[in-house]
């Protein structure tokens, strides 16, 4: 089936659809509750169609590639040997020598362990995505709800994932060790110009002073590039963590209902708002809402529909917010109203944590309560504002 259909309901049309519900931070399969009835009703033509008009198969939208991290590689030229001139000059010019030579074996130290922990962190990350391949290309051909082996590759995914999380650790430690490095090269450089300010050298003293200015001057040089690649790769490795995590929780979702449905919202980049962002509510006032999530069984089956839904939104309006009405019929005695507001409350939340798990931010949902003449049952209505 084609996404034709879908996009052309979440235009004008009120998705009415039925769905399961999702753990947050663990992957436990909800399999009670059977499919329910699935309608699309236009708002233009008020017609309804049957569960087969709406019903889709998402195409899979390719996990973020493994991170990209720097190649530089700083291995340090090493330090010019000299000979001793028996002067006051010529001791400070030994003993700073000895310094930079301790400075620069520490840092090719540090060079070796970031290149280790690169390509650790890259087949750790490649990994992951290979085992997150899998799970989605077996929920592209379509599968069972929960599916007992698909569950078991999520964990070992998640797994997989904090590897690459325990390399960021240590990536955090070695720029603290570079940084330290960095200072003492900075203040071996001043020492060394500040050398040739004292009395009672001879020229070979200068001479030396000379091949160690320059050979700290590179040094220093080599280590603060050391630190600036460092310092992006962790930019980049804790980005890409957040990134996949979320991911990761919408496969969850993904894996709890048998259902492929592509990254996570969180992952699309938002360009910044042109315009004043709009005041919660204002979505409610235009009467259209985007999508109708009628709660007139338990567990109803929405949140395939609700992602697309929501997918296709973010693509035409990147900054788009968004409102969430619970809604309960004004029909019966004050204490059967009070109940079904509650009820419809719930069934509020329950999409409210589906949205999240799709990796939509709570706070670009606004979440209230209204009741309506019109519902016959307990109903959730998403707005765009």
């Amino acid at each position: 089936m084609s996404m034709k259909p879908i996009r052309a309901a979440i235009a004008g049309a009120l998705l009415v659809l039925s769905g399961c519900s999702f753990t947050d931070q663990a992957l436990v399969p909800s399999l009670a509750g059977e499919q329910g009835t699935t309608a699309a009703s236009p708002s233009t033509s008020n017609q309804t169609a049957s569960a087969t008009a709406v019903t889709t198969t998402t195409t899979a939208a390719p996990s973020s590639n493994p991170q990209q991290l720097n190649s530089g590689n700083f291995q340090p030229s090493g330090v010019t040997p000299g000979q001793p001139t028996g002067t006051l000059v010529g001791k400070k010019v030994e003993d700073l020598r000895g310094d930079l030579t301790r400075l620069q074996t520490s840092v090719a130290d540090e060079n070796n362990q970031l290149q280790q922990l690169r390509n650790q962190a890259i087949t750790n990350a490649n990994n992951y995505h290979s085992t997150v391949a899998a799970i989605e290309s077996k929920l592209q051909v379509g599968t069972t709800k929960g599916n007992p082996i698909l569950v078991a590759q999520w964990n070992q995914a998640q797994t997989q994932l904090e590897a690459v999380n325990t390399d960021l650790g240590r990536m955090n430690s070695l720029a603290n060790e570079v940084a330290s490095n960095a200072a003492l090269a900075s203040y071996l450089l001043e020492a060394t110009r500040a050398a040739f300010g004292i009395s009672g050298a001879v020229d070979e003293d200068h001479r030396q002073l000379a091949i160690l200015e320059d050979e700290t001057n590179r040094t220093t040089v080599l280590v603060d590039r050391l630190l600036t690649e460092l310092t992006e790769d962790v930019s980049r490795q804790t980005n890409y963590l957040a990134s996949e995590r979320s991911n990761l929780n919408t496969l969850a979702l993904a894996v709890n209902n048998g259902e492929l449905y592509g990254q996570s919202f969180s992952a699309r980049n938002y360009a910044p708002a042109m315009a004043p962002a709009m005041p919660p509510g204002s979505g409610i006032a235009t009467g259209r809402p985007l999508v109708v999530i009628r709660f007139d069984r338990d567990n109803p089956d929405y949140e395939q529909a609700l992602f697309a839904a929501v997918s296709a939104t973010l693509d035409r309006r990147p900054n788009a917010a968004f409102d969430l009405v619970a809604v309960a019929p004004a029909a019966g005695t004050p204490a059967q109203i009070s109940l079904n507001t509650n009820n419809a409350r719930r069934s509020a939340d329950k999409v409210m944590r589906s949205l999240t798990s799709m990796g939509l931010s709570p706070d670009r949902v606004s979440l209230s309560t209204m009741t309506s003449q019109t519902a016959q049952t307990n109903e959730v209505h998403l707005y765009v504002r």
